[in-house]
């Protein structure tokens, strides 16, 4: 419960540093930074290579795959027959299909599943979502802005990305059943904790609401996809279908249910893909998933 509350701390403290006029409003960026470029890749190599593969873990990695295929589907249907514009189906489809799994999902997990659980969550957001994000995403955000795609452009992204680059280092020493030295396992323990607190305080930053938007209708839409579907999906198949009840399972709803990333509102801006309802998706989806993945949190603990 201390930990949940942390969240709650870091998260007010972001919302607050807004206000003072003095702390640079931009200096998100820098803590997003150090958490994709420090923090992320030490968590990595950390759990990664104590990993036991099999392929349940597929069932983790699966989380991101399944829920931005069904979104890419969905809201090009949506799209055509009631003639949204391709700039609204491209946000939608990037916005709704790709969960904060790292900045939120990272500390919410270990909260709520100990250090087992972020073990699991690592899984759900490298081979997963952040993988997605860099390929699948990018081509999208490019066919709906009608820019030219370049897969080399595409391929260096990936290829070149730290947080991927560390990845792959940490599944060859998972493979070679390699660990690293204890004094460096525990200078990259340390670094990867103050994840949360940065994670939380960044996204804080970020926080804005619109009030006088045009976009409700398309906001609501968007996040009951990202906030309920989703993850009643992954329910649907998981427990229901596959009849599968376990730590795991109940790791990959809950990061199913994470608010919108805020790396892909930033995509489809950089895009020009309805830029403020991108936004929109983050600052109104952020505090409303609390209450969404406490539902879900409830609903996993009496299957």
């Amino acid at each position: 419960m201390s930990n949940i509350i942390l969240i709650f701390v870091y998260l007010l403290l972001g919302v607050g540093l807004q206000r003072v006029k003095w702390f640079p409003s931009d200096s998100y960026k820098l803590l997003n930074k150090f958490i994709v470029y420090i923090c992320l890749p030490s968590l990595a190599l950390y759990y990664i290579p104590k990993v036991q593969w099999n392929n349940e873990l597929l069932y983790l990695i699966g989380v991101t795959w399944i829920g931005f295929t069904i979104s890419f589907f969905l809201f090009r249907f949506l799209g055509k027959k009631y003639g949204w514009s391709r700039k609204l189906i491209g946000c939608l489809t990037i916005t709704a299909g790709l969960g904060n799994t790292s900045f939120l999902g990272y500390p919410i997990v270990n909260a709520l599943y100990g250090s087992e659980g972020l073990k699991m969550a690592i899984l759900v957001d490298q081979p997963g979502t952040f993988v997605v994000l860099s390929t699948i995403a990018v081509v999208v955000a490019t066919l709906y802005s009608k820019e030219a795609t370049s897969g080399t452009k595409i391929a260096k992204k990936v290829l070149f990305f730290p947080p991927f680059i560390t990845f792959l280092i940490a599944c060859f020493a998972n493979v070679l059943n390699l660990d690293f030295h204890d004094y460096f396992q525990f200078a990259l323990l340390k670094v990867g904790s103050l994840l949360t607190p940065l994670a939380m305080i960044s996204v804080g930053l970020q926080l804005h609401f619109d009030s006088r938007s045009k976009h409700w209708k398309f906001l609501w839409i968007g996040l009951a996809y990202k906030l309920l579907i989703t993850p009643a999906i992954l329910f649907l198949l998981y427990v229901v279908i596959l009849k599968q009840n376990s730590l795991m399972i109940q790791v990959a709803i809950t990061e199913a249910a994470m608010a919108p990333m805020i790396m892909a509102s930033i995509l489809a801006t950089s895009h020009g893909l309805k830029p403020r309802l991108s936004s929109m998706m983050i600052g109104f989806g952020i505090p409303i998933s609390f209450v969404t993945i406490a539902f879900w949190y409830f609903v996993l603990q009496y299957i």
